[in-house]
């Protein structure tokens, strides 16, 4: 159902949305080029982590070293970038106050993308119960069950925002 790739893209998303802790998914956005088009640096290296605050990313190929560092920079993240021979190590740095909220403000944008694509998504399916020739008991039972799946998806929806939240503020 549409509601679980709702979710999904809204996880994807907060993933992408860097706290003071190291996380792989931040640079799943990062394109690199390499051996002639774009590619994810997980395409190209090993991305660990090596403390809380500290990616490690070891490339395949020693000669996508300038390219992942340039990609890196070019996305403008928040992280430092060094380069050393055998990779990179990306550090992130403490959160301010003011960035915290600026990330939590960006959080719940997100938040309310999600729940205008459920409810269009709810509005669709009411759509297609209101074209079906069925009685009028059958018709409410069906808005009654669309309704309880919408509520149980906008659920996990601010679940998943009160976790990037104690995320962001601690």
């Amino acid at each position: 159902m549409k509601y679980e790739e709702i979710l999904e893209w809204l996880r994807k998303e907060y993933a992408s949305i860097r706290s003071g802790q190291a996380s792989p998914a931040v640079l799943d956005g990062v394109k690199v080029d390499a051996y002639g088009s774009l590619m994810p640096i997980n395409q190209v290296a090993t991305v660990t982590i090596g403390d809380p605050r500290t990616l490690r990313i070891t490339p395949w190929d020693k000669s996508v070293i300038a390219g992942i560092d340039s990609a890196i920079r070019q996305a403008n993240i928040g992280v430092s970038v060094a380069v050393d021979g055998e990779g990179l190590r990306i550090t992130f740095p403490q959160l301010t106050a003011e960035n915290r909220q600026v990330l939590l403000k960006l959080a719940k944008t997100k938040l309310e993308e999600a729940r205008i694509k459920i409810r269009n998504e709810r509005q669709k399916v009411l759509d297609d119960i209101a074209k079906k020739e069925v009685g009028e008991d059958e018709e409410k039972r069906a808005k009654n069950e669309l309704q309880k799946v919408v509520d149980e998806a906008n659920k996990k929806l601010e679940e998943l925002f009160e976790k990037k939240e104690a995320e962001l503020l601690e």
